[in-house]
């Protein structure tokens, strides 16, 4: 049977599917979908409830892998788009989740800042931990109940106004990579939480590419995420970002297009 290059829920545009073999399937998550818990019913964009209730359902997409089982290995923000890594079984969800508690799995990110950073090149190593007077929030703990967090940043683009940054997180704190560009001086465009939102703009952070050896087949496995449409909203030429080294699904899109992601909202969840 033929296999859908897309995760298709009812009522809202195809997910696009990145890659996909025996273990895992990557999506290129797009914005506004929360991973919160599936019990948590009090949004319609809870990402993993839609997923699981279109297994359920025996939709096609999920029907022609026969697919009973599909849970998220991390988390993004519920506005940040991009790579967003699957597991299809349970033992494929306990390796993979190792693998990123171990940091045996390289994160690449672009980040859209307002104006300059002080220097083109540094590593923001600062614990984080809950703002305990917004909930929701992180801020820099240097207390003991602070948690290790490091991230390395590289400027890569310069416009009138913008920059862009690649950040690389060795750690996977929440907000991690927001907190630690506001404390560098350089708050992520359009963050509502860390920053200032500006009309005319969404959050500036797309994660767009993962990278580890297999646990299974020891074989390495890059996985990219499109970039243009990200780096055309804020005024910055396309750049090239390593291509997927195993790519076992095709993506539907022509050599070089880079299609925008739809913001129609998903289906209500029962």
């Amino acid at each position: 049977m033929a296999k859908t290059n897309a995760i298709e829920l009812p009522g809202c545009d195809p997910i696009p599917i990145l890659y996909e073999d025996r273990s895992v399937l990557a999506i290129d998550k797009p914005r506004g979908w929360m991973l919160v818990p599936h019990t948590w019913r009090k949004t319609n964009w809870n990402l993993q409830a839609a997923i699981d209730s279109s297994i359920r359902a025996d939709e096609f997409w999920a029907r022609s892998r026969n697919l009973k089982y599909l849970r998220h290995i991390h988390r993004l923000d519920a506005d940040t788009s991009g790579v967003m890594l699957f597991a299809k079984s349970e033992g494929a969800m306990r390796a993979f989740g190792e693998m990123f508690e171990s940091r045996r799995m390289e994160k690449t990110y672009l980040a859209v800042v307002e104006g300059q950073p002080r220097q083109p090149e540094w590593t923001c190593a600062l614990p984080l931990g809950p703002d305990p007077k917004h909930f929701g929030k992180m801020r820099v703990d240097s207390s003991e109940e602070g948690k290790e967090s490091e991230t390395h940043f590289r400027v890569l683009q310069s416009n009138e106004r913008f920059t862009l940054i690649e950040a690389k997180p060795l750690t996977g704190r929440t907000h991690q990579i927001r907190v630690h560009l506001a404390e560098s001086g350089s708050p992520i465009m359009c963050d509502e939480l860390y920053g200032r939102v500006e009309k005319g703009y969404r959050l500036g952070l797309r994660a767009v590419r993962l990278a580890y050896k297999d646990t299974f087949t020891r074989r390495p496995v890059s996985i990219v995420a499109p970039a243009g449409w990200f780096l055309k909203e804020f005024g910055f030429a396309n750049l090239e970002i390593s291509r997927p080294e195993k790519v076992a699904v095709k993506v539907d899109n022509k050599p070089g297009e880079d299609k925008k992601p739809s913001l129609t909202p998903p289906p209500a969840q029962n």
